[in-house]
């Protein structure tokens, strides 16, 4: 079973070199802590070797400058924080995912809740898999890697694998070589893309790109995955189209005041909205 309100923040960088990819994943993530105070992790992809490190706890407290060393230098990386769910708080929901298989490694950061998760457990279950987590993620990394066995690349896998997917979800997926990016064809959850230097990166919200340094260039469309490899960045628009539902408590209460989502500042929607009440 799946916890509720999987409210969490997402980000992903890929850099044309490497560098400390690591220490901008924090700052983004210590923008976005306001969206989850559970657990948070990150991962770093240093030449298709991942290290990764993630535990309970806010952002400051599981990252200290041991654990900032060890995850040294690459130029990928993804990162997530947790909100707080019901029952115990447990360090195997922590993300993001590590997935090891024949094509490859991948790794996952997810923001959402899947309304079909359980009937995708039970059918993964039926052939065999193991979950180690209650979270949706890996169910997404299961339906992700079923597909990426049968598919040519990464992205055509996470193409396939949205047919499977129904309810809220905001994606970063880290392949050895490829940074992507997708979000839920009605576009629930925030996920927006931005640029520091040649460096590409992805935030659930913007404040998390200010945080870093990065420059906000637009925002996800729902149903897009855009994927980055050697810096060049491309979409599929496979499952763009289909009606809007951005959740309204981004405006009401989960975002950063100062975050623009959609093209609107969530602190003038906020204004807006108290006006319109009184």
């Amino acid at each position: 079973m799946t916890g509720l309100h999987e409210e969490c923040g997402v980000f992903g960088v890929y850099a044309p070199h490497t560098t400390d990819v690591a220490a901008m994943t924090y700052a983004a993530l210590y923008a976005l802590q306001h969206r989850g105070q559970e657990s948070c992790g990150i991962v770093v992809n240093d030449r298709g070797v991942f290290a990764h490190h993630k535990d309970l706890g806010l952002v400051p407290e599981v990252f200290q400058a041991e654990d900032m060393e060890k995850l040294g230098h690459g130029n990928i990386s993804i990162g997530h924080v947790r909100y707080s769910t019901t029952g115990k708080p447990n360090r195997a929901n922590a993300q993001p995912i590590v997935v090891r298989h024949v094509k490859g490694s991948m790794s996952i950061a997810h923001n959402g809740n899947l309304t079909n998760s359980r009937e995708l457990r039970e059918r993964y279950e039926l052939k065999g898999a193991i979950f180690h987590t209650t979270n949706d993620t890996e169910v997404i990394s299961y339906a992700i890697t079923e597909q990426r066995l049968q598919r040519s690349s990464i992205e055509e896998a996470v193409e396939y694998a949205m047919y499977d997917l129904k309810g809220a979800y905001s994606l970063v997926v880290m392949s050895p070589n490829k940074l992507i990016a997708a979000r839920d064809p009605h576009g629930f959850r925030p996920l927006c893309m931005g640029k520091y230097n040649d460096s590409v990166v992805f935030a659930s919200e913007s404040a998390a790109l200010d945080a870093c340094g990065a420059k906000f260039i637009r925002d996800i469309e729902p149903g897009e995955i855009v994927v980055v490899e050697d810096c060049n960045v491309h979409s599929i628009r496979t499952h763009c189209g289909q009606k809007r539902s951005m959740c309204v408590f981004e405006y009401v209460y989960f975002a950063r005041p100062d975050s623009v989502i959609e093209g609107t500042c969530v602190h003038t929607a906020r204004l807006n909205a108290g006006r319109i009440l009184w």
